[in-house]
């Protein structure tokens, strides 16, 4: 292909990352769970993405690692039934994209937005008087998240 189409192949590539994140963050607003296509087909568009933008193979190696930490170290909130599963592999998926310099903020926005959700719903909890704890639609926040760091 030539450099040009290439080039011109990044902005459709992070359309369609911002589209998948929006819809992950609305089906887990209204289901609280998150379909494994999607996930799935982030992961899969990761590659695109670093072969349009011409990461070599020491840029991808490291890729692949701070995704795989991540994946890890979400994986472990989830056996520890903080997070849900959905949750956890759109993160992994979504670390494929990200640079590993920008994960660290990416994770924070992430936790701060997560936290502000909660917050929100817990006062929602408490203005109906409902005694169950809500279960926040992390999805939300990490798609948010995802945007915001993908956009920079």
């Amino acid at each position: 292909m030539e450099p040009d189409a290439i080039s011109s192949m990044i902005p459709a590539l992070g359309f369609a990352l911002l589209a998948l994140l929006l819809a992950a963050g609305i089906q887990d607003a209204r289901t609280r769970e998150i379909g494994n296509g999607k996930n799935v087909a982030i992961a899969l568009l990761a590659p695109v993405w670093w072969w349009a933008n011409d990461l070599g193979g020491g840029a991808i190696q490291m890729q692949l690692i701070a995704a795989g930490l991540v994946f890890v170290l979400f994986l472990i909130v989830y056996c520890m039934g903080q997070m849900g599963g959905g949750d956890v592999k759109l993160i992994g998926a979504l670390a494929l994209w990200v640079p590993p310099a920008a994960l660290l903020p990416m994770l924070v926005a992430m936790s701060l937005l997560g936290g502000a959700l909660t917050l929100l719903m817990l006062i929602d909890r408490w203005r109906r008087r409902t005694a169950a704890l809500p279960e926040t639609p992390y999805g939300v926040a990490i798609a948010i998240a995802g945007m915001l760091a993908v956009a920079n």
